[in-house]
């Protein structure tokens, strides 16, 4: 069953004004003793370079926010496998290569007018500090999972504040719309869910969330099993561009099943995205010994017959 709940660390909305004053007055007090960064200063003046019309480089000078955008995401990614291989040599490589995209970007926006590297620093800066009530501005929380729930209240608050101050009805964002769509499926899935949640849109426990699961495995099954279907068993997939009402709907109930797991990590606590990648390390892994076993016997993984395979995915699993 899913109600409407209202639950802040305190039992109430945060104030957002409050947050603000108090983390302003702590910020500038924290700020007294900050440190110098040359390299990143002398980076920034490099960055500027290739960019200056003046001597500057061809190629940045062409670029736009627009044709830099993919080699942000590719930067992320490598530096995603960088944090996994536990490398930290190439972790180090790759988070340069990320900063590179974030002050190229800035310098792209400063050519035009828009904003400055020193704008995106202050703004990030006050909005970790925002954030963070519970560090600058005296507001108690236990725990890491008090801390995400804050976390997300203080994000909640903000976006109320922002939607406030927008006169017009047709330019108001709702609580969704930040979440971006390009993300990874399952990871838009997570962030949907904990900004509803945030709204006070919750169910009250795990097994009220399992219950879901269960609703949504129904539904998911009798749309299977209304849809068209190949002799081994595969949803038909037509072959104009046009899809069948009853696969759609079957592709419709595999989504929402997939999303009633995701609110269950959520209420767990685990991370849905993590979770799945540590799965599909593991079973690569388990793979790669199997075909190793396999190898070794003079034979290839599409050999060997289902009793062979399962042999060697046990050997490979007592393994680890």
């Amino acid at each position: 069953m899913l109600r409407i709940m209202t639950k802040t660390l305190n039992d109430k909305k945060p104030d957002f004004m409050s947050y603000e004053r108090n983390a302003q007055m702590t910020q500038d007090m924290f700020h007294e003793d900050v440190c110098e960064h040359p390299a990143f200063d002398k980076f920034v003046a490099t960055v500027a370079k290739l960019r200056s019309p003046e001597g500057g480089c061809s190629w940045n000078r062409a670029q736009t926010h627009e044709s830099l955008a993919d080699y942000l995401v590719e930067e992320a990614y490598e530096t995603y496998d960088a944090i996994e291989l536990g490398d930290a040599d190439h972790l180090r490589e790759e988070l340069g290569d990320v900063l590179l995209q974030v002050v190229l970007q800035s310098q792209v926006a400063a050519d035009a007018g828009e904003f400055t590297i020193d704008d995106v620093c202050a703004g990030i800066d006050a909005k970790m500090i925002r954030r963070h009530p519970h560090v600058f501005a005296g507001v108690k929380a236990t725990n890491a999972n008090e801390v995400a729930e804050l976390w997300e209240q203080v994000k909640l608050a903000e976006k109320t504040a922002a939607a406030s101050s927008a006169a017009d009805s047709d330019v108001r964002k709702g609580l969704l719309d930040s979440v971006p769509r390009h993300f990874p499926a399952l990871l838009e899935a997570q962030k949907i869910s904990r900004s509803a949640v945030a709204a006070g849109f919750e169910w009250e426990t795990l097994d009220d969330v399992w219950e879901k699961v269960a609703e949504e495995r129904a539904e998911l099954e009798a749309a299977y099993t209304a849809a068209p279907k190949t002799p081994d068993g595969k949803v038909l997939m037509p072959d104009t561009g046009d899809s069948d009402p009853l696969v759609h709907a079957a592709e419709l109930e595999f989504g929402d099943l997939l999303f009633a797991l995701v609110n269950v990590a959520r209420k767990m606590g685990i991370d849905a995205e993590s979770a799945l990648r540590a799965s599909n390390a593991k079973f690569r892994k388990r793979f790669a010994q199997m075909e190793k076993g396999a190898w070794a016997q003079g034979r290839t993984v599409e050999d060997l017959s289902l009793d062979e395979m399962e042999a060697l995915w046990q050997q490979a699993k007592l393994a680890e």
